[in-house]
């Protein structure tokens, strides 16, 4: 296992995701779903229900969570990115797209269990595609940076 990349590379995934969901948040969450939600309110933590809702509550549990998330992304990476082909940005990229499919059939899974619209599991997939893809070639980037492949644990194979 390579710490350099778990580490630079976990907390680079967990900017730019960050980043990204300083965007969608807005115009996806507070905007385009909102009254979905509020039919909702049941299914959403009682922080969320509040008027305004009292995210600083809740950002130490989405902080630490996407930390440990981020973390365990860029692991994951590292076990795996020897497989991947194309330069480091592309292979970031197939990742990302490898996570949303994964995500994916996650998603499926759980909206024959939790009762809630079709539109907010769709909504739900395409911000996610956009966390895999920009986090992954993120991902992808700095680990060639910080860790590059066959310079130890969690690269492409070394030399015995």
């Amino acid at each position: 296992m390579n710490w350099k990349l778990v580490v630079v590379g976990g907390l680079v995934f967990f900017i730019v995701t960050w980043i990204v969901g300083f965007v969608t948040g807005p115009l996806l969450h507070d905007g385009v779903l909102k009254p979905i939600y509020q039919a909702h309110a049941e299914f959403w933590r009682p922080e969320l229900n509040e008027d305004p809702p009292d995210m600083a509550a809740l950002m130490p549990r989405w902080i630490v969570s996407g930390l440990i998330g981020a973390f365990l992304t860029a692991l994951v990476y590292g076990w795996v990115r020897a497989a991947l082909r194309g330069p480091a940005w592309k292979k970031g990229l197939h990742y990302g797209v490898a996570l949303w499919l994964l995500n994916l059939v996650w998603y499926l899974g759980w909206s024959g269990v939790f009762r809630l619209p079709d539109v907010l599991w769709m909504w739900w997939a395409l911000e996610a595609l956009l966390y895999f893809l920009l986090g992954g070639i993120a991902l992808g980037w700095v680990a060639a940076k910080v860790a590059p492949e066959g310079t130890g644990h969690g690269g492409a194979a070394t030399a015995a």
